[in-house]
């Protein structure tokens, strides 16, 4: 079963439960995964699902953020429940160590040295983290301290 299938069918478990928060939030990703299917112009591979759901995540979580700034405990709760929902469909997140282990890598493997080197360094940090849910901001201060310090 595709990933846009398992969330169709959480979709009607969701309205047949009364679970209206999920209801609402897969709703929300199955009508933004609808929006990439017509600007492709086919279906959505398992791995375009993906991507579509990491940039739903990182939306959220900069809502958490700015919300919880602004004093919105309410608003960045809700935004809370939604990451959990969103984060069911994703592979497990990759921990600290296995981000610091694959910047460790990339350096290693490209030769960087300075901060100029910050892009290769996170090319190279990212695809050696492929297969794992593994966030840029997360990847990208690791490779700063790797660089500075």
């Amino acid at each position: 079963m595709s990933l846009l299938d398992q969330i169709i069918t959480d979709i009607t478990a969701a309205m047949k439960a009364k679970d209206a928060d999920r209801l609402s939030t897969l709703r929300m990703v199955k009508a933004n995964l609808m929006n990439r299917k017509i600007e492709k112009g086919s279906e959505l591979s398992d791995e375009e699902v993906q991507k579509a759901l990491q940039s739903l995540l990182k939306q959220r979580k900069d809502s958490i953020e700015q919300y919880t700034t602004a004093g919105r405990e309410d608003l960045a709760a809700k935004e809370a429940a939604e990451v959990t929902i969103i984060e069911a469909y994703l592979p497990s997140s990759a921990t600290h160590e296995e981000i610091e282990k694959a910047v460790a890598d990339a350096v290693a493997r490209t030769g960087a040295s300075s901060m100029k080197d910050m892009g290769t360094i996170m090319k190279a940090a990212l695809e050696n983290l492929a297969g794992k849910n593994a966030d840029g901001k997360t990847v990208s201060d690791a490779v700063k301290a790797k660089l500075t310090g």
